[in-house]
């Protein structure tokens, strides 16, 4: 029974992980640059907000079946921070930091980029998207590195 909830935690968990890290490398890597040099500003900062709508939702789900499910094996199947790995304690630092990182968007950012485009001040929304995507390619340099620590960690 504990394999078979194992075994569920670590799908949700590993799924989780696929939406928010490769979502962050699909719009940093290959959805911005092209918008950016075939729209204009308005329509620009209107599909980016727009897609970030929809993204976020994801992330947010994301988010939370993440922070459970990792919680979730670390007490229930391995007992605890005290009998897991240094590389376990590195991810969920990581975490932490890419948890606050994404709240910080979601919160500043994120609605003062609305805001701006609704009022129509694309070059105000522009500077609030240029802040997002910066943080955002941030946040997916340090899920990579978890993603590397997570499947090689155990192996240092």
């Amino acid at each position: 029974m504990l394999q078979n909830i194992m075994a569920v935690a670590t799908t949700l968990h590993i799924l989780s992980v696929i939406v928010w890290i490769g979502g962050m490398f699909f719009a940093h890597i290959a959805l911005r640059p092209v918008v950016a040099s075939l729209l204009e500003p308005p329509i620009r900062l209107q599909l980016m907000a727009q897609v970030l709508e929809r993204f976020f939702l994801w992330v947010w789900i994301a988010v939370i079946l993440l922070w459970i499910t990792g919680i979730w094996i670390i007490f229930g199947f391995f007992d605890g921070m005290a009998s897991v790995k240094i590389s376990i304690h590195i991810m969920l630092t990581l975490a932490i930091l890419m948890t606050v990182l994404y709240i910080y968007i979601f919160f500043i950012p994120f609605p003062n980029l609305k805001r701006e485009i609704s009022a129509e001040n694309f070059q105000q929304a522009g500077k609030h998207l240029a802040k997002i995507r910066s943080i955002i390619g941030f946040n997916l340099l340090l899920g990579i590195i978890t993603v590397i620590i997570a499947t090689g960690g155990r192996y240092f």
